[in-house]
Parts: structure tokens; C-alpha cells; sequence
């Protein structure tokens, strides 16, 4: 039988989700959960790679596999091995085609920036800090013109191994909570550090470090010319959108449900 997960976890420990060899992830930390509850994962896929220090509320896996358990006893068994900085919140049984990313029809993320002259005491894992003062309305209308179907080559790291730059952006919003900035953002996939990009030219523009509009930045497809990659800390995987078919929708239904465009 084919099992599919959501999980969350805080990427500050974690060298990203993919296993590295001799470091730290959260495959390994998963890997190692089913090592001790008896069981092998057999093609174990996920929605998601992200990076390094990212973290996610409802990032997908999914895994083969002959042991029979009630859905329950998976989840006590799995979550009782694993650290406390992950966790499994739904487990359930999918058909076997079911493949966490390529089932996928669309990802969804949030960049959350810390505006404020004191420092983030309390949430500095958790939050890009930026102590100056931003134009928030010019962030907002800039943002929408990443809408849309572009060539996102001006939004990709030097690293990137996509073979294609053409993503489409769904839906992109700023939402302001008091000293927090969250920008929401959901497309059908997305380039290497792609997010992180669009939040530091957001920035970079309201600042006027930056003396080029969105619009020019695509047409240019120079990443030379786009803002900072901001800190990977700010950066939370929301998870992804299958068919509605598929139960394992239920669980960020809340979340998504504020992409108000």
C-alpha cells in the first residue's frame, strides 16, 4: 500500500528536506523514524525540496509499503521517533500512482519579514528582519506584476538546475500584521530560491536600492539585476494542491484559504 504524509517542521536544524550525505535532513530524520518502527519506505517522494533553514506546515511525502498498521499506529509510532523539531499531522492511505510531487497541481509558500527597529527576540528563526523604512503600498503593486506566465530568469539562483525558467504565478498578496509583512505567493512550481529573490527585489524596490521595475526585470532575465536572496529562516512551505479527490488537500485548507487575490 502507498501512504501519503503531511508534516511540518522547523528547517533551522536541517541542511533542507532532501537526504545529504553526512548531514542533517529531514528525510533522514524520517528514514530513520521508519528504521525504528520496523518499516521500509519503498519510493518515497515528496512535494517539496526546499533548502536549508526553511521550514513548512504541510509539506507532503509519501512512501510504499507491505507492513499492514491502522493509520493511528503509524502516526504514534513514527511521531514517538521522530525530534521534536518535526512532526507528522495526517497520514493517509492514497492509490498507488499518488506521487507527492508530480500529483501536485500547485505550491504554495509564505515570506514573512520582521519590520521594526528592535530586533525579533523572539521570533529570529522564524523571520527575515528589516529595521528600515518600507514602502509598503509600492511592494504590494509591484508584486502584481509577477502575476502570470514569465520567463523567471531575473528570480533564480546561479545554481539552479530547472531546465525550464517559465513558471506561472498564480497568486501573489502582501498582508501586513502589524510588524509582520507576509507575502503569500502560489504557482505551479518554482526556480531555486526563487521566493527568497522575489522578497529581497520587493524589498530592494521599496527602498530604492533598486532603480528598475518588475516588468524590466523579466524582460532582462539577469539575476544580476534583481534584489538580495533574503535568509532562508523567513521562508515557510504552506505545501501543495492535488485534485480534490485526493483527501490530503484537508489539512492547509485554512491556509490557503487567505490568499485573498
Amino acid at each position: 500500500m502507498r501512504l501519503a504524509c503531511t508534516i511540518e517542521y522547523k528547517g533551522t536544524s536541517y541542511h533542507g528536506f532532501q537526504n545529504q550525505i553526512d548531514l542533517p535532513t529531514v528525510q533522514g530524520s524520517i528514514e530513520k523514524a521508519l528504521e525504528a518502527v520496523s518499516a521500509q519506505a519503498d519510493s518515497f517522494n515528496y512535494a517539496g525540496r526546499t533548502d536549508a533553514g526553511v521550514h513548512a506546515l504541510s509539506q507532503v511525502f509519501d512512501f510504499q509499503t507491505s507492513v499492514q498498521r491502522s493509520t493511528e499506529d503509524w502516526l504514534k509510532g513514527l511521531n514517538a521517533n521522530l525530534p521534536r523539531t518535526i512532526s507528522i499531522k495526517t497520514i493517509i492511505e492514497v492509490a498507488d500512482d499518488f506521487h507527492s510531487r508530480y500529483s501536485a497541481k500547485e505550491r504554495f509558500y509564505s515570506y514573512v519579514i520582521y519590520n521594526s527597529k528592535s530586533k525579533p527576540i523572539f521570533f529570529d528563526d522564524f523571520v527575515h528582519w528589516d529595521n528600515n523604512s518600507l514602502d509598503i503600498e509600492k511592494m504590494i503593486n509591484s508584486a502584481q506584476a509577477l502575476l502570470g506566465k514569465h520567463d523567471f530568469s531575473s528570480f533564480r539562483s546561479s545554481s539552479c538546475g530547472s531546465k525550464n525558467p517559465v513558471k506561472e504565478i498564480k497568486s501573489i498578496a502582501l498582508i501586513q500584521e502589524g510588524p509582520f509583512l507576509i507575502l503569500n505567493i502560489s504557482a505551479t512550481a518554482f526556480l531555486h530560491n526563487m521566493v527568497r529573490i522575489i522578497a529581497g527585489t520587493l524589498i530592494g524596490i521599496s527602498k530604492g536600492e533598486l532603480d528598475i521595475t518588475i516588468p524590466e526585470l523579466l524582460e532582462a532575465r539577469d539575476r544580476r539585476l534583481a534584489g538580495k536572496t533574503l535568509t532562508a529562516k523567513g521562508l515557510f512551505f504552506l505545501g501543495p494542491r492535488y485534485d480534490a479527490e485526493v483527501p490530503i488537500n484537508s489539512p492547509f485548507k485554512d491556509i490557503i484559504s487567505r490568499f485573498d487575490i
